[in-house]
């Protein structure tokens, strides 16, 4: 069980986090990572105002970092029987955008060691015509390091999370006021 207090990072992502912020803005990649989770407050203070909904808290999910504009990247706590890394990784942009970006954490370092961030995998829809990902050799070793068996290329990790939760959108806007 996953308990509130729960907020530091997993040595998976806290492994991939510090190269990001070793390597933030050399690779076009629009995403700041954070060096721990947000606090449940601030969590909670977050989801209240992206949703406009007073009566949510923001248990299910754990921030851990943020595009130029101040969407976040999380992971969802959607299986109360799974442990952190077991859970999907989701973005909630600042524009109202959504998605399911990776089934678990896993996947997640895949997906950053094959050049996306969250929001480049969230909007594939709205990606600049001459943006193209560049994979990451340190990001590689620690995906290799901690998810070997979950090794797939950026598409295949965005088309599994989208396949596996395709309700996710209307689910965080049934939440919406």
């Amino acid at each position: 069980m996953i308990t509130n207090e729960d907020r530091g990072l997993p040595a998976p992502l806290a492994a991939a986090m510090a190269v990001r912020l070793d390597s933030m803005g050399e690779d076009g990649v629009d995403f700041e990572p954070f060096e721990a989770f947000l606090s449940a407050d601030e969590t909670t203070e977050w989801f209240r105002a992206w949703t406009g909904n007073r009566e949510l808290n923001g248990d299910r999910f754990r921030v851990f970092g943020q595009d130029g504009t101040g969407g976040y990247a999380a992971l969802w706590l959607m299986h109360p029987d799974r442990v952190l890394v077991e859970q999907p990784v989701v973005f909630l942009g600042s524009e109202g955008e959504t998605g399911v970006v990776a089934r678990n954490l896993g996947a997640f370092l895949w997906l950053l060691a094959d050049g996306f961030g969250p929001w480049e995998a969230a909007t594939s829809y709205d990606r600049k015509p001459d943006w193209g990902p560049h994979p990451n050799r340190a990001l590689t070793a620690i995906a290799e390091q901690f998810a070997p068996e979950r090794r797939a290329p950026a598409a295949t990790v965005i088309e599994q999370a989208t396949r596996e939760f395709p309700d996710f959108d209307d689910t965080i806007m049934e939440l919406c006021r």
